[in-house]
Formats: C-alpha cells, sequence, structure tokens
C-alpha cells in the first residue's frame, strides 16, 4: 500500500526525512483492532516535531505518520479514529493518564496510508454532517480543546472563556466548541486575518494580541506559552483558571506567583482526550453542525507541499491529506 513514513529525524530539514512509499505491507488484522480504509488524515505539528526529533522516540522511527483520521471500515461504517492509544484502568480510568499512553503515529502507524489499525474502542462513528476531509480535521485539536474547556476547565453556559492565538488549531476548535456552549468567548491574535476568523467562529470580541478585554474571564484557553502568558494572568478574575495544552512561543515565562497566590488563580495542564471526551466531542460537533476550517486538501502524492505550507505559516485551517 502506499504510505508516508518518517524515516530519519533532522532538526533542520526535516522533509528530507518523510518519504513515500508504494511498497508498504497492510495492516494484518488481529483480535481486539479494526483495520479502516484511509479516506483522510490532516497535518498536524506533530507530525513535524517527530521529523525534527522533538519528543519522539528515535527507536520508533521508521514510522507512518499522521494522527488524525477519517474512513471507513470493512463493514462500510464510516468513522473517526479517537487518537490517543492507551488503558484507562492503568491511568485510574483516564487513558491519558495512563504512563504508557501514546498518540497515533508515536508508536502505532498513522493516518497517512491506504489502510491503518487500531484498537476497536478507538473507533467511532464519524458526524454525518461533515465530509472525511472535515472530519479529519477533528481527533486531535478539536477533541483537546473539548477537554480543555468542558473538563478541565469546567466552564459552564454564561461564562466567559479567553482564547489566546486564535489562528492555531486548538484555539480556532475551542472558539467554535465555546461559542456552541452558550459562553461569552473573546480571542486574541497578532493577525487581522485570524481576528476575523475569530468572530466568524463565534467570538464575540477579537483583539490584538496583549490588548486589554472589555471584562476579565473565567478562564484562559493558554496554547502559546511564554508571549501572551503575562496577558492571560491578567485576564483573569479572582479564582479563574488557566488551561494550558501547549507553548509554541515558549515554555519558561515570568511565574508572577504573587498574582496567582493573591488572586487564587488556578494554573492547569491539559493533554489529549479520553475516548468518552472525543466521543463528546463529535456529538456536539455534529447537534451544533459545527464545521472545522479546511485550508486545502492535497492527495498523498503532494504530501510535502502540505508539509511546506505548514512550515511557511499563515494557514488559515488545517491541510488535510486524501488517500484517492
Amino acid at each position: 500500500m502506499r504510505a508516508a513514513l518518517a524515516v530519519a529525524q533532522n532538526p533542520s530539514d526535516p522533509l528530507s526525512c518523510l518519504v513515500l512509499r508504494d511498497d508498504v505491507p497492510q495492516p494484518e488484522p488481529r483480535e481486539g483492532w479494526v483495520r479502516i480504509q484511509v479516506k483522510a488524515s490532516s497535518v498536524n505539528m506533530h507530525d513535524l516535531w517527530t521529523l525534527r526529533g522533538v519528543g519522539h522516540d528515535p527507536k520508533n522511527i521508521p514510522i507512518i505518520l499522521g494522527c488524525d483520521v477519517a474512513g471507513v471500515t470493512a463493514e462500510g461504517r464510516e468513522v473517526v479514529v479517537h487518537p490517543v492509544i492507551g488503558d484507562p484502568e492503568a491511568g485510574g480510568g483516564d487513558e491519558t493518564l495512563d504512563p504508557e499512553r501514546a498518540l497515533l503515529s508515536e508508536q502505532h502507524d498513522g493516518g497517512f496510508a491506504e489502510y491503518i489499525l487500531v484498537p476497536e474502542r478507538c473507533v467511532l462513528d464519524k458526524p454525518a454532517s461533515l465530509t472525511f476531509e472535515e472530519a479529519a480535521c477533528l481527533p486531535v485539536a478539536w477533541s483537546t480543546a473539548y477537554r480543555m474547556l468542558f473538563t478541565r476547565a469546567e466552564l459552564q453556559p454564561g461564562q466567559k472563556v479567553l482564547v489566546q492565538g486564535a489562528g492555531g488549531g486548538v484555539a480556532s476548535a475551542a472558539i467554535s466548541l465555546a461559542a456552541a456552549a452558550g459562553l461569552t468567548v473573546y480571542a486574541t491574535s497578532r493577525s487581522a486575518e485570524n481576528r476575523q476568523l475569530a468572530l466568524d467562529l463565534g467570538a464575540t470580541g477579537a483583539f490584538d494580541s496583549g490588548e486589554r478585554l472589555p471584562e476579565r474571564v473565567d478562564a484562559v484557553i493558554e496554547t502559546v506559552g511564554e508571549a501572551t502568558w503575562g496577558h492571560s494572568l491578567r485576564c483573569l478574575k479572582p479564582g479563574g483558571v488557566i488551561v494550558i495544552a501547549g507553548a509554541t512561543s515558549g515554555t519558561s515565562p515570568e511565574a508572577d506567583l504573587g498574582r496567582i497566590f493573591y488572586q487564587q488563580l488556578r494554573i492547569v495542564g491539559s493533554t489529549g482526550s479520553t475516548r468518552e471526551e472525543t466521543s463528546g466531542m463529535l456529538d456536539m460537533v455534529e447537534r451544533h453542525r459545527l464545521k472545522p476550517q479546511v485550508d486545502r486538501i492535497l492527495p498523498l502524492e503532494r504530501i510535502h507541499e502540505g508539509f511546506q505550507a505548514m512550515i511557511d505559516g499563515g494557514l488559515s485551517g488545517k491541510v488535510v491529506i486524501t488517500m484517492g
């Protein structure tokens, strides 16, 4: 079968490590696992980090990349794949806390291939209102945002949330989900285009990075890190919470501990999602007819072009790779 693999790791020339092959063996079915014919898989920064050697054990190279998958089972069921492969029991009921958990394409071959094999529990029904290309944008970013908003921040309708860095995949998903849930949503971005995108997705207001908000918020969705950390702290109500699921601008901001203890703020980390959270996100997407942003759709043969577009920046949505 055709597949795109990471065959090496190189921080300065990651795309030289991405190879398209036509002779990769199809995965063989086994008990408790399901083989899916992949229709679409979207590109994530995680794929690029793997190629650069960031956070990916080199002993797991070569491996088929692709964390987000939408496809069809042998019985014709249209599905998306919950991307966290782990044991809930080992994590006290939460597979994201299983010490042996792995995101798809870390220890198990991912979705840039004609077929993929995944555990039965990871197979979920595709929202009927979405195309395969749209559905392939959901599993990682949208489930991460869902967990941040409703599990980690425990937000309820009528509360207020700030989403930093509106152009990012998790951030734009958080805006859509929060608006659909009846939250007041503020968003920031350095880009006028991304501020308009935030408004189009349902934000009440969109502001330049660091700009003063009209009111303080109950929670901040933080994936930017150092560049927005001080602003995130200043925007919170006393007793508010910052939920962190990334730090693209750096991991070591000034902590401002005085503000944190005096205002009784909470700092909460969040990684991935459980199967139940992914299922809840998919239900919410279908119920509210939400649609992820797709920047471009490319065939597997042009996957290097898709990665380069992500490296160059300026995307308005996901790059989706189709298997034909």
